[in-house]
C-alpha cells in the first residue's frame, strides 16, 4: 500500500465549489482507496492505494468529483516523503511558533520561469519567501489576508499551486502512519 496526501484547491471557499468532507471521504473510498481520512473543510485528505500512479489517482478523483458535484477541482497529490521534505526544508523555522504566518504553496510542477521581479515588487518589507521545485514558502507575519504576494503567487510562478498554513501542514503530517 502507498499512502497519498491529496490537497484540493478552491473548494468550500465563499460558498463556491461545495464539497463536504464526509462526501469527499465516501467518494474516495468508493474508488477503492483505503483508510481515507480528512482534515478541515479546505480539502486535505490522506488515503492508501495499491499500485497506482499519482496522475491516475488524480484523474479518478477529479472525474468523480466532477460527476457528483458538477465542478473539476484542482488536486495536488503528495507522498509522505514529499510532505516531510517540505516541512524539513522550511527556510523559516522561527515562524513555526506562529503557524498562521507561515504558508506552504505546494506546486503542481516546478516553476521553470517564475517572475521574480513581480514577486519582489509585490512582497511587503515584512514578508520573506523562498522558492524550491516543490514549494513556495511565504512567511507573512502581518497576515496573509492583505498580502499582494500571497494573492498572486500562482500568477507569478506560472504553475498551479495550493496553499496551506503551517498549522494545517503539521496536522496533515500527524495523520500519516508511523
Amino acid at each position: 500500500m502507498t499512502v497519498w496526501i491529496g490537497l484540493f484547491r478552491g473548494i468550500n471557499v465563499g460558498g463556491k465549489n461545495r464539497l463536504p468532507m464526509a462526501e469527499l471521504k465516501g467518494a474516495i473510498a468508493s474508488l477503492g482507496f483505503k483508510n481515507v481520512r480528512t482534515y478541515i473543510q479546505s480539502g486535505n485528505v490522506v488515503f492508501d492505494s495499491l499500485d497506482q500512479t499519482a496522475s491516475s489517482i488524480t484523474q479518478q478523483i477529479i472525474s468523480l468529483v466532477e460527476k457528483q458535484h458538477g465542478f473539476r477541482p484542482q488536486l495536488i497529490l503528495l507522498t509522505p516523503d514529499n510532505l516531510l521534505d517540505a516541512i524539513q526544508s522550511n527556510p523559516f523555522p522561527e515562524a513555526v511558533s506562529e503557524p498562521k504566518t507561515l504558508h506552504f504553496f505546494f506546486l503542481a510542477e516546478p516553476a521553470k520561469t517564475p517572475n521574480r521581479e513581480a514577486i519582489d515588487n509585490a512582497k511587503k518589507s515584512t514578508e520573506h519567501y523562498q522558492l524550491t521545485d516543490a514549494v513556495f514558502y511565504l512567511h507573512a507575519p502581518d497576515g496573509i489576508g492583505r498580502s499582494k504576494l500571497a494573492a498572486n503567487v500562482e500568477k507569478y510562478l506560472g504553475v498551479p499551486v495550493t496553499a496551506r498554513n503551517y498549522r494545517t501542514v503539521d496536522k496533515v503530517r500527524a495523520m500519516l502512519p508511523g
